[in-house]
């Protein structure tokens, strides 16, 4: 399986199907053996690159503290390393807030962005950071690679302190956010407001919660609102 040398670590990746690239970057401790369903529905037409961040998955677990910023660093010295000029980014929780940040920073290197579950910023109540970390640790959605205290402890951190909410008007490549309607980790405000701010997005909301593009009934629908929106007639909507 591919393991590549960025900036300081190895990272895992794979790559799946074919047709134009679409980066795909999880949440707080999710790994690509976990998003294996997704992955295969979203190949169908692209080539669907996923990654494990660092400190989860297949990729190295240095000590933190890590940064939003250091791992859109690793996913741009990926696309590097793949000789890619350009993909789709689709991040999800905690991984759309490394694509916030790759739109901002490297926007040549980002086509059409997917958000899904995620917001400029974390919510501020305790109750639903505790909520984070328990589903983040959940043994129904692990896979063979757990994550270790600390490296989950690194990446919580890394996306609490995280805050781009002011940068939001500089985004400029069209892009889709997706929502579930009943999300408490990112709660349905966060959507709205990056929504208002991002000139031309669009924003859909779905039956669900925090999780929904990983569970069964709800995957369908979010892969069927992110495929229309890759389409070149689904571009043009938010351009």
């Amino acid at each position: 399986m591919p393991l590549t040398l960025v900036n300081d670590i190895e990272l895992y990746y794979e790559s799946h199907g074919s047709g134009d690239p679409l980066l795909l970057i999880g949440g707080l401790g999710l790994a690509v053996s976990e998003m294996q369903p997704l992955i295969e529905a979203l190949a169908a037409g692209h080539r669907v690159i996923p990654v494990d961040n660092r400190g989860a998955g297949r990729s190295a677990k240095p000590p933190g503290p890590y940064a939003i910023e250091q791992m859109a660093g690793d996913v741009q010295a990926l696309v590097a390393h793949l000789g890619l000029s350009r993909a789709h980014v689709l991040g999800i929780s905690m991984g759309g807030r490394i694509a916030m940040t790759l739109a901002l920073e490297r926007p040549g290197l980002v086509d059409r962005l997917v958000l899904v579950s995620t917001g400029p910023r974390t919510a501020r109540r305790r109750s639903r950071v505790r909520l984070g970390m328990a589903i983040s640790r959940l043994p129904g959605l692990r896979g063979e690679d757990p994550q270790p205290r600390h490296a989950l402890t690194a990446q919580f951190r890394a996306s609490s302190r995280f805050d781009c909410t002011g940068r939001l008007g500089e985004i400029t490549r069209p892009t889709l956010i997706v929502h579930g309607r009943a999300d408490r980790i990112a709660p349905s405000a966060l959507a709205r407001e990056m929504h208002a701010r991002i000139p031309g997005s669009r924003c859909v909301f779905l039956d669900g919660g925090h999780l929904i593009a990983l569970m069964p009934q709800h995957r369908d629908r979010v892969v069927t609102t992110v495929r229309e929106f890759l389409s070149p007639a689904g571009s043009a909507a938010v351009t």
